[in-house]
């Protein structure tokens, strides 16, 4: 299938049958989430990978006791920076230039303009910059999911000051922004398994300005 047609195929599976997604698929997922982009290319966020059991039974409460949280193969949780620091900005900044061989003061003026910029709007500003950022990944990782036929479920239904709590992400300067459960739908018990796809029409959500 293209594109187009896994979109088509996929959809919120509200019900899995607890079959394990293959290493290289869940692989694929996760480079595509790693490719994606993000302002200035600072990657502001991280992803956490979880199949413990005992631990997707702790977050499954955290969660409103959505069953795909334990019925999953894996729980994919992005993580956001809980804001921006001139060292967080300039620590990137140096990784990006030693990779691409060139002097690690290239960027400076760049990266005191961002600092400038974003210092002044606050923490709060900056959290929900950051999460934006990590749903642009969000977004890919879910179309690649849907081209290797894994389905998956977007959720923002869950207590983000739990999780973080649970993860012990506040200690690492991060906090919970969204969550992915992978597998494989049960059909049979999904409600929503067969159920025609409803989107606007193009002409309602495309608007051309000539």
């Amino acid at each position: 299938m293209n594109l187009l047609e896994s979109l088509e195929w996929r959809y919120a599976t509200k019900k899995m049958n607890g079959n394990t997604v293959p290493q290289e698929k869940l692989d694929y997922i996760l480079e595509a989430a790693r490719l994606a982009p993000s302002s200035s290319g600072l990657q502001p966020y991280e992803i956490f990978v979880i199949t413990d059991k005992e631990l997707l039974e702790k977050i499954k409460p955290i969660a409103f006791n959505q069953s795909q949280i334990t019925d999953c193969s894996h729980l994919l949780v992005w993580a956001a920076w809980d804001g921006y620091s001139l060292e967080k900005i300039e620590a990137t900044f140096h990784k990006i230039l030693a990779d691409r061989g060139l002097p690690l003061t290239q960027m400076d003026d760049y990266k005191n303009m961002l600092w400038s910029m974003y210092e002044p709007r606050g923490k709060e500003w900056q959290s929900v910059h950051t999460a934006k950022q990590a749903y642009i990944s969000f977004s890919m990782a879910i179309a690649a999911a849907a081209e290797q036929q894994v389905d998956a479920t977007p959720m923002e239904g869950f207590n983000p000051e739990e999780l973080d709590k649970l993860l012990g992400l506040s200690e690492k300067g991060l906090k919970s922004a969204v969550i992915l459960p992978l597998g494989y739908r049960d059909a049979a018990n999904d409600w929503n398994a067969n159920l025609k796809k409803v989107r606007k029409p193009i002409n309602e959500f495309v608007h051309e300005l000539n």
